[in-house]
């Protein structure tokens, strides 16, 4: 596994970047701000100006159940999190937490700054067990960071990627967006590369002692196919999650991926701005 490369940010105590005046009532306002066309639009130049005010420093704060330190400048996820999080995939995070139950088992693939993670072991309690899976050495010090901060004890953090096969592969890493990050080759070529170790979900899951999966959120940009299809074809029928959160990347799929799924009993249940969600009843 990655070795954690901790930045000075992470060595200072929760609090040391808490909002005060300007930012903490731009942010303040942001979040209620109405899901509204006008409600939006006015919340996104208010984050533009908040992003400029901040000048690349972090922030700690409460967000979805959960203490966080956000770092917005060059990660959207975390922008999004800490100034409208009321926007942050609503409509994933309500069908989620609406299937969370007492000995919950969730794995977050691709899991950023633990965003996923921590909403659904705020809705869980003390009896989840719950992976959060992130490869890039400095998103997985921000994630761990922000494990720590919280009293769950249900969340395990797991510094590797997923593919189809255990080995090291090469992380290609987005500038502008550091979410976007991905396996396979960037658009943009202005990146840096980072060699990371990779597993795949069976073994990681094995290795792990899962006998069940209840839900799994993949969002690993256009990898999706690379990790999910070796699964369907290896993995036995009892370790097949029921609730499948998955980004959208169609487009750039190297297999028929909603055709696997529908073969394995799933069916395509809802599609939001930026991910499909499946379900699959267990017999």
């Amino acid at each position: 596994m990655a070795i954690i490369e901790q930045t000075p940010a992470e060595e200072l105590p929760f609090g040391a970047f808490a909002p005060r005046g300007y930012i903490a009532r731009i942010i303040a306002w942001t979040r209620r701000a109405p899901d509204s066309f006008l409600g939006r639009k006015m919340a996104y130049a208010l984050r533009r100006i908040g992003l400029h005010s901040l000048g690349g420093q972090p922030v700690d704060i409460e967000a979805l159940g959960a203490r966080m330190r956000l770092h917005p400048d060059g990660n959207v996820c975390e922008k999004r999190v800490l100034f409208t999080p009321q926007y942050f995939d609503p409509m994933e995070r309500e069908m989620l937490a609406a299937r969370v139950r007492e000995g919950f088992h969730f794995i977050d693939i691709g899991a950023n700054i633990g965003a996923y993670s921590l909403f659904v072991a705020a809705k869980a309690g003390p009896g989840a067990r719950i992976l959060a899976v992130e490869p890039q050495p400095e998103i997985f010090a921000r994630l761990s960071f922000n494990i720590a901060q919280n009293p769950f004890g249900t969340i395990k953090a797991v510094a590797c990627a997923l593919a189809d096969k255990p080995g090291e592969l090469t992380l290609f890493l987005d500038p502008v967006n550091r979410g976007e990050s991905s396996v396979r080759i960037l658009s943009s070529s202005t990146g840096d590369t980072v060699r990371v170790p990779a597993t795949t979900l069976l073994a990681l899951a094995q290795s792990e002692g899962y006998e069940r999966l209840d839900a799994i959120k993949l969002d690993v940009e256009g990898a999706e196919d690379l990790i999910l299809e070796p699964f369907l074809n290896e993995a036995p029928e009892s370790l097949w999650p029921e609730f499948i959160v998955m980004e959208d990347s169609r487009q750039r799929w190297q297999s028929d991926l909603i055709g696997l799924l529908e073969k394995r009993g799933y069916k395509l249940i809802a599609q939001a701005r930026l991910n499909l969600m499946f379900e699959r009843k267990r017999s």
